[in-house]
């Protein structure tokens, strides 16, 4: 029997050291600013960047209205090469349900050093079942977190 790729996957080469790709995940003040594609924004973000520890983002679309996330989890920390987290965990590892129209997906980091400094990200989801992944797909997985990443990169570039 052949398992299905349930996962969706951007891999692309940035500009920016892994030390800055992994800051821009774990640091609210840093992450705030680019991790959702613009206009919409992020309001809120809990990080207790630990396995077992909260990872949670308030988004607020371009009309106001706040999309509360609940808290996924840390799996895997790894600084500054290694992110893993997932929303069908709630901080210490407890179990959540997930509400429609969520899926449920565990999400994979990687920042790799490149010769020339910069970094090759890779963000992979694996998605509990074909219907979340394709949910995912079509709201815009590629050129959502395409967009978010060009925001990161921005950002850190714009840092003195």
């Amino acid at each position: 029997m052949t398992t299905p790729d349930l996962s969706l996957r951007l891999v692309r080469d940035v500009p920016i050291t892994p030390e800055q790709c992994f800051e821009g995940w774990t640091v609210p003040e840093r992450l705030m600013p680019w991790f959702c594609p613009r206009p919409w924004r992020v309001v809120d973000c809990l990080i207790d960047l630990r396995p077992g520890g909260a990872f949670a983002t308030t988004m607020q679309s371009p009309d106001g209205v706040n999309m509360p996330n609940d808290a996924g989890c840390y799996l895997v920390v790894e600084a500054p090469h290694r992110l893993v987290w997932t929303n069908i965990l709630g901080p210490d590892f407890k179990p959540v349900a997930i509400e429609a129209p969520g899926f449920g997906f565990v999400c994979e980091l990687r920042f790799d050093r490149l010769p020339d400094g910069g970094t090759r990200y890779q963000a992979t989801v694996h998605h509990v079942d074909a219907a979340g992944r394709d949910a995912h797909a079509t709201m815009g997985f590629e050129a959502g977190w395409s967009a978010a990443l060009d925001q990161l990169v921005e950002m850190v570039q714009a840092t003195p």
